[in-house]
């Protein structure tokens, strides 16, 4: 098994009374909340906070995009990705976005990404969602009905791009280019790794990452329990597809603590996980379940996006998420090392993903406590669950870099090393 440290950079210092002065902590927030001094202090701690996981030997260090929200604060991930890739040497920079609808044209992201993996020195994993419908739709107005229709077209005309051995043309529906021809390419080949991280509700995802060999990130909000039936659906798409039953070929997202017992793990953890869960989970149910956003068949199958559950939990300010629900439902995995362990080897065999992202800051956990958690589950979780899986090959993650191809040391302004 794989760990990923998978951050959202959430804004840290929203008001007690924020669920009742605001609709929704995306799109519409009041921007008057937003202190530009507390975005710099948040976006450095952040920072070190990944740079942290990479010296503790995780295995990948993740980032993503969203728009207009105080739920996490990347517009860019790219950006803290190229932070990252000059001061980093060992995980491997996951970007669980570009969003690539949102780009015109697509060959932008193919670009961006192309250049992380050479200045990473070939330990990009490079993540295409389609897009929450806050930020897709709300945010930067594209058409629910033709969204992941366009989403695919500029997938492919990236991977196209990063494969091809010279200029070419692409007249697709929704991007048409007369020469497409990409500088830099990256150096993993014939590409980086492709991870679709998704809310657990398309059917049609999951086929076309079986189609094309692509993983399956199911970034959830409400823990591995609540997982179970939509990653149980996945693979029965992988079984009936054909495909191998790899673990690898799937990761999760759990919010995790770890602390010297259960009852410790309410004192530390309680706080910033009712942060999270009532004020950066807060909101509108109109911005999350649209016409055309979901596929038909998605539907008749009942399945159920983590944003529109997000959004139906938050239909009202009396309806707050209390500690025992988080910690019962297993929102958050905590406890003493042992309890996490336990409780990570069920969602291991439950699940079956291969790749686990791990939410070890969340809220507005202080950085002392992030640095804490962090360390523990290096130490005293992540060896006792290494080996699950152990049997199994792992295309889904970049190989060893080639020679000459690590990144540079850190050095001072004239290149000498520190």
């Amino acid at each position: 098994m794989k760990f990923h440290w998978f951050h959202l950079m959430p804004y840290p210092d929203l008001p007690d009374d924020f669920r009742e002065k605001n609709r929704s902590v995306w799109v519409d927030v009041d921007p008057k909340l937003y202190d530009p001094m507390v975005g710099n202090q948040a976006y450095n701690d952040y920072l070190d906070q990944l740079e942290y996981a990479d010296q503790l030997g995780y295995d990948g260090i993740c980032v993503n995009e969203h728009h207009q929200n105080a739920y996490g604060l990347m517009p860019s991930p790219n950006i803290m990705a190229a932070a990252l890739a000059r001061r980093t040497s060992q995980s491997k920079i996951v970007v669980m976005g570009n969003s690539v609808a949102l780009y015109n044209p697509p060959t932008r992201v193919a670009e961006e990404f192309a250049m992380l993996d050479c200045l990473s020195g070939g330990r990009l994993i490079a993540g295409f969602p389609v897009g929450t419908p806050m930020d897709t739709i709300f945010s930067y107005g594209q058409t629910p009905a033709t969204l992941r229709d366009k989403y695919r077209e500029g997938v492919e005309l990236v991977m196209r791009s990063w494969q091809a051995d010279e200029p070419f043309a692409f007249n697709g529906e929704f991007t048409q280019l007369r020469y497409v021809n990409v500088w830099p390419r990256p150096v993993q080949k014939p590409h980086p790794p492709v991870w679709i991280p998704g809310g657990g509700a398309s059917v049609d995802t999951w086929r076309w990452c079986v189609e094309n060999d692509y993983l399956y990130a199911y970034l959830s909000y409400f823990g591995y329990e609540s997982g179970r039936h939509s990653m149980q659906s996945y693979w029965d798409v992988v079984e009936e597809m054909g495909a191998d039953m790899n673990p690898h070929r799937a990761g999760f997202l759990q919010f995790v603590g770890v602390a010297d017992s259960d009852a410790h793990a309410e004192e530390l953890y309680k706080e910033p996980a009712l942060y999270f869960y009532n004020r950066c989970l807060h909101w509108y149910p109109g911005f999350t379940n649209v016409p055309g956003y979901m596929s038909i068949e998605s539907m008749r199958r009942g399945l159920r996006s983590q944003v529109q559950t997000a959004g139906a939990i938050s239909k009202t300010t009396s309806s707050e998420t209390t500690w025992k629900e988080i910690v019962d439902k297993a929102y958050v995995v905590c406890g003493s090392p042992q309890t996490v362990v336990d409780r990570l080897m069920d969602l291991g065999d439950a699940l079956r993903v291969g790749h686990l992202m791990l939410l070890l800051h969340f809220g507005n956990m202080s950085k002392e406590l992030a640095y804490e958690n962090t360390s523990r589950f290096a130490t005293e979780v992540m060896p006792k669950l290494r080996d699950k899986f152990s049997q199994w090959d792992d295309p889904w993650y970049p190989a060893d870099p080639p020679a000459g191809a690590e990144p540079a040391p850190l050095g001072d302004a004239r290149g000498m090393a520190v």
